[in-house]
């Protein structure tokens, strides 16, 4: 990963998040709404350094027939542009997270130095994903202590298995949209038993964790307002992970090969290029 200006310096916002993001879908699709600007091309999201105007444009979005989101995030990549300015900065909205979590959002954000293409969220942010958890493990095994390693390893499991259980009932989800594209009341309930069925399997599953209850809070939220603005923006996330992954692998596990691969990829259309990534694991 690029070893330039950023995160060598510290910065309190004086705020609890970095930006506050906006995110929407359709009613009957686990689709983003996107916003397009000059740098960055359209993306699934607009953030907002202020969380009143990021609820005042949710609630615009809303009033178009928009199911929309707003969350926090603790950090973003200027995409190296102001590393002459000094880079992205350590921020008082990450600087305390336990080791494991705070190398893997510095992996992450440094992966959208490597590699962005204008106008692909879900490529980018699967990108930067799969970088964060290869490169994280590796970051672990070599530098981290065992207690650190002990420590992500259980917050790790849980992220797992909730984002499996949220990339089961997204694909179930997606099916029922499909499938009954024309009825809208056995659309709607259709959705309705798909969302119920996922409180109570998270529910279950969130029973079986033990630690710090303020740890999983987050989840307990997402679950309660869950809706397809969350579930798209995940997908963006996690879709084509596995695709990266399999990548690393094919590359020999050697990073300046698995970054020209991915650059290579980045260089066609959109659909080629996911395309391939879903094949390299039959998905």
């Amino acid at each position: 990963l690029p070893d330039n200006a950023s995160y060598r310096r510290y910065a309190d916002l004086g705020r609890g998040a970095a930006v506050w993001n906006v995110v929407a879908a359709p009613p009957y699709a686990i689709e983003l709404k996107t916003w397009c600007f000059p740098v960055t091309g359209c993306v699934g999201y607009r953030g907002f350094y202020d969380e009143a105007a990021a609820r005042a444009e949710a609630a615009t979005v809303a009033a178009q027939g928009f199911e929309v989101q707003v969350y926090p995030v603790p950090a973003y990549s200027t995409l190296g542009w102001l590393n002459w300015a000094g880079g992205d900065p350590l921020l008082n909205t990450f600087i305390g997270y336990p080791e494991g979590e705070l190398a893997r959002l510095l992996f992450h954000e440094l992966a959208h130095q490597v590699v962005y293409v204008q106008g692909d969220t879900m490529f980018n942010e699967s990108f930067a994903t799969a970088v964060e958890r290869l490169g994280g493990a590796r970051w672990l095994a070599r530098e981290a202590s065992d207690e650190a390693r002990q420590a992500y390893a259980d917050f790790d499991g849980r992220r797992r298995q909730f984002r499996e259980l949220a990339r089961r009932t997204r694909e179930q989800l997606a099916a029922h949209y499909a499938a009954s594209p024309g009825d809208a009341a056995a659309r709607e309930a259709g959705k309705q038993r798909i969302l119920s069925a996922f409180r109570e399997d998270y529910a279950r599953l969130r029973a079986g964790w033990t630690g710090d209850e303020s740890r999983w809070r987050g989840y307990d939220a997402w679950v309660a307002r869950a809706n397809n603005a969350f579930f798209a923006t995940q997908a963006a996330y996690d879709g084509l992970v596995p695709g990266f992954e399999a990548l690393f692998e094919s590359a020999g596990r050697d990073w300046p090969r698995f970054y020209d691969a991915v650059r290579a990829l980045a260089r066609l259309p959109r659909e080629e290029r996911h395309r391939r990534l879903k094949e390299s694991t039959g998905g």
